[in-house]
């Protein structure tokens, strides 16, 4: 029996790992650990901040030993984000952002990728459209209206077909 990868979990690894190293004291510390320092050689204040941040690195141990197997996962999990695949792999969004402006950047982001699948040129009923947005987002309707709204897709005067604004 195979495992179900947790891709959301993965990339938010990969995420709390990014996110760590911009920050230059946790940068420091995840160096030590993972250097093997023995953080009794250090000063109080040089001591990696083990009992922060670097703690929640589920694949990162406390004497810097490192899990390769999650680490494996996570980058199996990135891999699989930039590829052809990740459509399949990927469960729908169930929420659209609240913000007027970030919620018509994911639906224009939406209806350019239907669009880039069944072709550029295509004009699409709306039951065809809505079908389409389905597979992406849960509120087809508001994906829709957003991304006419933000001139993403232009709608017939008659409102029984959509295409991509060129």
């Amino acid at each position: 029996m195979s495992v179900v990868p947790d891709h959301a979990a993965e990339l938010g690894h990969a995420r709390m790992l990014f996110s760590l190293l911009a920050a230059p004291k946790l940068r420091r510390g995840l160096g030590q650990l993972l250097a093997g320092d023995n953080a009794e050689t250090h000063q109080a204040a040089e001591k990696p901040p083990t009992d922060g941040p670097l703690s929640r690195l589920d694949w990162l141990s406390s004497d810097g030993d490192v899990d390769v197997q999650a680490l494996r996962r996570i980058s199996e999990s990135l891999a699989l984000m930039r590829s052809d695949r990740a459509i399949l792999e990927v469960p729908r969004l169930d929420g659209i952002p609240v913000k007027t402006e970030e919620s018509r950047e994911v639906s224009g982001r939406i209806a350019r990728l239907v669009f880039e699948r069944v072709g550029r040129e295509r004009r699409l009923s709306e039951p065809e459209l809505n079908a389409a947005i389905a597979m992406f987002a849960a509120d087809v309707a508001l994906v829709r209206r957003d991304a006419v709204d933000a001139g993403v897709l232009e709608r017939s005067a008659d409102g029984s077909e959509y295409r991509l604004a060129l």
